[in-house]
C-alpha cells in the first residue's frame, strides 16, 4: 500500500473512532470538497476553551493538514492567522511538542487537539513561537501606571499588582476566534 494509502486507511479509522467517541464541545471533520467528496487529508476541527480558564466559552477554528507519510509524521495544526498566542506562529501553525520531536505514530486526533486545548491555558515559554507574544508575557510585571495591557497569561495573575480594584473585561480579539482580557487599573504596584 503506497503511503498515501497508508496515511487515508489510518485517517478513516480515525473518523470512524471520532464519530463514535469524542470530547465533549470538540468538532473534528474531514474536509468538504465542491463537489461532496471528503479529502481525509485535512480536517476542520474546532477547540473549545477549557472551563475555568480564560479561554472558557471560546471556540477556536484549527485545521489539521496531514502530509501523505502520515502516522509516520504528524499533521500540520494551524489556528486563523493572527492567532495570539505564544505557542502559535503568526501564521496560525501551533507549535507543541507532540508535533514535532515528541511525535509518535501512535498519537490520535483526540490526543492532539486535547494537547492543542491545554496548550491555550498552560503556554509554553520555553518554546515561543510568536515574539511578540512571548516579549508581553515576560514583561507583564513591568507596567507604567494607567497602562492598558490587552494581555495577560492569566487575569488572575495580574490581579494582585493593583492596589485598588481592577477592571476586567473579556473581549473578541482582533482576529475574530479568540477572547483576551483587558484589564485596566490606574495604580499599579511595580514589584
Amino acid at each position: 500500500m503506497a503511503s498515501g494509502g497508508i496515511a487515508r486507511g489510518r485517517l478513516a479509522e480515525e473518523r470512524k473512532s471520532w464519530r463514535k467517541n469524542h470530547p465533549h464541545g470538540f468538532v473534528a471533520k474531514p474536509e468538504t470538497m465542491p463537489d461532496g467528496s471528503v479529502n481525509l487529508m485535512v480536517w476542520k476541527c474546532v477547540i473549545p476553551g477549557k472551563e475555568g480558564t480564560d479561554w472558557e466559552g471560546g471556540y477556536f477554528p484549527l485545521t489539521l493538514e496531514f502530509p501523505e507519510d502520515y502516522p509516520s509524521n504528524p499533521p500540520i495544526c494551524k489556528f486563523p492567522a493572527g492567532f495570539f498566542h505564544m505557542n502559535v506562529y503568526p501564521t496560525g501553525a501551533v507549535c507543541l511538542s507532540i508535533l514535532g520531536s515528541a511525535w509518535k505514530p501512535s498519537i490520535s486526533m483526540t490526543q492532539i487537539l486535547v494537547g492543542i486545548q491545554d496548550l491555550l491555558d498552560n503556554p509554553n515559554p520555553a518554546s515561543p513561537a510568536h515574539h511578540e507574544c512571548y516579549q508581553l508575557y515576560k514583561k507583564v510585571l513591568i507596567i507604567s501606571a494607567g497602562t492598558r495591557i490587552m494581555f495577560v497569561r492569566r487575569r488572575r495573575s495580574i490581579l494582585h499588582l493593583c492596589s485598588h480594584e481592577p477592571t476586567a473585561r473579556k473581549i473578541l480579539a482582533a482576529d475574530q476566534y479568540s477572547f483576551i482580557w483587558e484589564v485596566t487599573c490606574h495604580d499599579w504596584k511595580i514589584l
